[in-house]
Formats: structure tokens, sequence, C-alpha cells
């Protein structure tokens, strides 16, 4: 059980990094600095004492890296854990791997201009940290997918018009890159367009896709502007753009947009949600999964509005009850549509079905 004060602790090799965490954390209300180590040895040894409600853990450390102490970690004392790395191109992998053992968030952070950019993300450290103290880690491990088809040796789309005239799109935050990777176990490359934000920092996204395409029976990239909706693909909102869909004569293309954020994120789900009722599709499926905050819920219900179908995660299944429990309380989704992470799956091949060509 979470105490009334948070407790984190640091683990960088950067002095800087560490120094900059704690003053954000330090002058915070509900929080407290239980300490702070540059190594993940050294962290253990010292976390003895008293075991922290949240970690902030880098990547590459010496002495021991930061993945190998995470598995380490959920193996023999499971501890919220937010991955805040710099890792850039190649290494974006391991962030994306983060997430399978089991980190709640992961953060990206600047090699250079270190101490303004955690004072301008102040807000977004302290709602990560907030997120992970009450998230479920029991939650966080994917489910084993009822049906899991291995992926064709290539994936190759044939673009034909009108095919993004129905579609899904979902949204959401913490705890959603496994809860994604369920779903997507479980669909093959004859589903309707799908369309995803998914809060997470610039530049990781495309690691997140690139791994879940290798997983994967159906296309899943990171939308590009112009990126055509088609059946059999994913795209996946970029870190730091917000993503709309438009509609372009018969076709639905994504639009990439920068500007100020929405609900503090970019991208934001709202954003996508309310664009959707823009394209003017034949018919949709909106869907918000487990996160933090209302990110979401405004959209859903506007959706729900336009008689589009809507559904929220349970609050059993998430590994935090935010912005489903938000859209539940404004009415954007039926008794019906409020389902936990295993139904989703069947009820996305049901609204596929129903609107299936006739």
């Amino acid at each position: 059980m979470v105490s009334p004060v948070i407790k984190i602790f640091i683990i960088d090799d950067s002095a800087l990094v560490r120094k900059s965490l704690i003053q954000i954390f330090s002058s915070e209300p509900g929080f407290e600095i239980l300490g702070h180590a540059e190594d993940p040895i050294t962290a253990e040894r010292k976390m003895q004492t008293e075991w922290p409600d949240v970690i902030f853990l880098d990547i590459e450390m010496p002495r021991m890296d930061g993945l190998t102490f995470l598995q380490k970690l959920m193996q023999e004392r499971p501890t919220p854990v937010v991955i805040c790395s710099s890792l850039t191109g190649a290494g974006q992998n391991l962030t994306a791997k983060a997430f399978s053992l089991g980190a709640v968030e992961v953060l990206g952070k600047p090699k250079l201009g270190v101490t303004d950019f955690f004072q301008t993300e102040r807000p977004l450290f302290i709602e990560a940290a907030r997120s992970a103290a009450v998230a479920k880690l029991t939650q966080l491990k994917v489910p084993v997918a009822t049906t899991i088809q291995p992926p064709p040796p290539a994936k190759t789309r044939s673009i034909s018009r009108g095919q993004s005239a129905k579609l899904i799109a979902i949204g959401a935050s913490t705890g959603g890159p496994q809860a994604i990777e369920f779903l997507l176990r479980q669909l093959d490359e004859n589903t309707l367009p799908i369309v995803i934000t998914q809060h997470m920092p610039e530049n990781f996204t495309r690691a997140f896709a690139k791994r879940l395409d290798e997983l994967m029976p159906i296309e899943v990239k990171e939308a590009e502007h112009g990126d055509a909706l088609i059946k059999g693909r994913v795209l996946i909102a970029p870190g730091g753009r917000h993503m709309r869909l438009k509609r372009l004569a018969l076709d639905i293309v994504v639009e990439l947009l920068d500007g100020p954020p929405v609900n503090r994120h970019k991208p934001s789900v709202d954003v996508l949600f309310r664009s959707v009722i823009e394209a003017q599709p034949e018919a949709a499926l909106a869907i918000l999964l487990t996160g933090m905050g209302n990110d979401g819920a405004r959209g859903l219900l506007e959706l729900k509005e336009a008689q589009f179908h809507t559904i929220a995660q349970d609050e059993a299944s998430s590994v935090v009850w935010g912005m489903p429990r938000e859209a539940i309380k404004l009415g954007a989704v039926d008794a019906k549509g409020i389902l936990p992470l295993d139904r989703v799956p069947a009820a996305i091949k049901s609204f596929a079905l129903q609107n299936a060509p006739r």
C-alpha cells in the first residue's frame, strides 16, 4: 500500500539528473526523496533500510545496467519503476523492452540542457510519479492472448481507395504499451484500420512501433504525415506530435501537427478522438484504455454523442484507472461498453463483423 507521502528513490549515474529530480520532488507536496545512487548495486544496498514507493531508473549505468536491474527487481521485489532515459537511435529499442520487463512509464531526458529540460517538464515527472505510485503491477504483465498467430514472412499491403471508411481509434497512457500489445496479438491482417495515441516521449514511439511490428501478424508503424488508413495497418502517433485524421476524397489520412500540449500531453488522445468525428467515417469504434488523468474522456463522450461506438477499460484490468474512469463519469460509454482488457479483442472483432461490406 502506498503511503500518503510518495517516497522516491533515484538511480542515475548523472549527478546533474539526480540533482534535477531531487529539486522537483523535494519542492512538491506529497513527495519525499528517500535516497539516490549512481548505480543499481549501490541503490539496492541503500534501499534495504527503507524501501521506496517509486524508483526513477536510468538505463545506461556503470556496474549494472538499468534493464538488468529492472528484471531482477521485478522477480525479487516488484516496485513501480519509471525509466528515465536519454538513449537515441538503436538504443531506443531498450526502452521498448523496458515495458515488457515491467516498467510503468518511460520518460526521455536530453544529453544537453538538462537543468532547463527538467524545469520545463516538471509537471510530466510529477504526474509520472503519482501514476506509478498507484499502478497495479500485476496488470503490467502482458496477458496470454487466446489466439496468437505467427507473423507472416512479409507484410505487403495493397492500398485501395475507401479502405478507411471504417476504423478503430485507441487511446492509452500508463499501462498502455502492455495493453496494446495484448490487443494487437489477437488481430490479423484483415482487421479494420487502427490508429493509436499512446502517451510516450518523442522518438520512443518509433521503437515501440518497431517492436510491435516484429511481434505481430499485422503491420504496425509510427505514423507519418499523409499515411493512409488501410486494412491490416496500425498507426501509432509519434511522441511530440498530435495525430489527427483528415478526410481526403474517399480516404482518411493522418495529419501530424505541432502545437501546445492538450491535457498536458502531446500527442493527446482527445485530439485524435475529436478528429475522428471531423473525418466522418462510415463507422468507428473508439477505445479508451488504462492511464492516469483525463485525456480522451471528453473526446470519447463527443464520439458517443456523434453515434459512434465507445469502450472504456474496466477498473480491475487497468494498471491505472484514471482516463477510463473519467470517461465513464462523463457518460461516454454505456454499461455494456465497460470491459476488462481480455474482452476488448472480441469486441473489436464483433464491431468489424457488424461493419463488414455487404
